[in-house]
């Protein structure tokens, strides 16, 4: 049986998908300032093991980013 792998983001490229026409690194640091300033977004993601300088979401916590920022596409 194949398991279907969940799908994970580094940092800058979900950052990119919010932030697709400044530089990668500019997008960086918003997605982590929009991060830090919504305190209920930080807080739901601490409780999934979410640290400062993480380079990698977890599937969870891509989906707790999601639900707090909508989707990136549209």
């Amino acid at each position: 049986m194949n398991k279907q792998r969940k799908p994970t983001y580094s940092h800058q490229e979900l950052a990119i998908l919010y932030f697709p026409d400044i530089r990668p690194e500019s997008a960086s640091s918003q997605l982590s300032r929009w991060i830090n300033r919504d305190t209920d977004l930080l807080d739901e993601l601490r409780r999934v093991g979410y640290i400062k300088h993480q380079r990698t979401f977890t599937p969870r916590q891509l989906n707790i980013l999601l639900d707090h920022l909508g989707n990136p596409k549209e």
